[in-house]
């Protein structure tokens, strides 16, 4: 199962695409908005670069970090913009999307879900067998796919899996 993991936000928005079984890496990156642009140009184009990661792997399923509250408003703000546009993109495929803490994506990745950012940088390089550049937004947004493959639609044997697609195929409203 293809899974596309989004760390959303507006200024740095990362994501990783895994195939689940084995943890294969397929792509990652991160999409970035100039915090002095108009916010409809920057959620706008951060959508975009959304929308092409969806039209070039066709994810099975989507991964995103949850919202939380923070001290700073304006910082929800933008997480919350730029998870607007993706469940968005998400309805339009009819792609399931799930939710995931940043305490559910750490646990699931190191096992402690307070993990600070460097564990998690270091245990999704291990985990996909792979050097993850910088800024920690890429490693987060893989390892919110990696929870995704491992706690939501992507979790159980291949034959299991397998069933899923085809009920998806089916009726794509599973999820």
């Amino acid at each position: 199962m293809k899974i596309l993991g989004v760390d959303p936000g507006l200024t740095r928005c990362g994501y990783g695409v895994i195939e689940s079984e084995g943890l294969k890496l397929i792509d990652f990156g991160l999409f970035t908005s100039a915090a002095g642009t108009d916010p409809r140009d920057r959620v706008g184009e951060i959508a975009a670069g959304l929308k092409a990661v969806l039209d070039a792997h066709k994810p099975d399923a989507i991964a995103l970090e949850r919202v939380f509250a923070q001290a700073n408003l304006r910082s929800v703000m933008g997480v919350a913009q730029i998870s607007g546009a993706l469940m968005h993109l998400a309805f339009e495929r009819s792609i399931p999307l799930q939710f995931f803490t940043p305490s559910e994506v750490k646990a699931a990745v190191t096992g402690n879900g307070r993990a600070d950012k460097a564990q998690v940088g270091q245990m999704v390089a291990r985990l996909v067998k792979k050097e993850i550049p910088g800024p920690p937004d890429i490693a987060d947004a893989i390892a919110v796919a990696i929870c995704g493959s491992k706690r939501g639609g992507g979790a159980g044997t291949a034959a299991q899996n397998k069933w899923v697609a085809a009920a998806k195929a089916a009726n794509r409203r599973i999820g």
